[in-house]
């Protein structure tokens, strides 16, 4: 059987941390998705997706992440399911996200703090400054 999830989305608002009792991180938040298709009024719909990520993982993307931002994500669909105040059973949909990835640039959003965006003096890339690199032919495999 398979439960895999890839969503690719922007945060409906900011990462909401916290801690378990046992000091575990647990971090939810909205995945706003568009669909592929547009309504009859011509616009794009959107599915808002419930996230939840643990551990130091957690920490990590409430660090990065922020309301807007465009993020990646892949995971696994899991529900669950408790009995409210009123004694209702809510049943609760959402991804169990084990994987993340940035797609933007701190530039391209101006929020976030994961990537410096001074330029690096890379002394161990030859082409790093527009620099040439000189082969000789009898140093060629070919």
């Amino acid at each position: 059987m398979i439960n895999r999830v890839v969503l690719t989305g922007r945060l409906t608002r900011d990462v909401d941390l916290r801690y378990t009792q046992g000091g575990d991180a647990v971090a939810t938040f909205n995945l706003a998705v568009d669909r592929r298709f547009t309504n009859q009024q011509g616009e794009r719909e959107a599915d808002f997706v419930s996230c939840v990520i643990w551990r130091k993982s957690a920490e990590n993307f409430a660090n990065f992440f922020h309301k807007g931002s465009l993020v990646g994500i892949e995971g696994r669909i899991q529900t669950r399911n408790y009995e409210n105040q009123q004694g209702q059973r809510v049943y609760v949909t959402e991804v169990i996200v084990e994987n993340f990835s940035f797609l933007e640039s701190k530039k391209s959003t101006g929020n976030g703090s994961y990537q410096n965006n001074q330029p690096q003096n890379n002394t161990s890339d030859p082409f790093a400054n527009g620099g040439s690199v000189d082969i000789q032919d009898s140093s060629l495999p070919f």
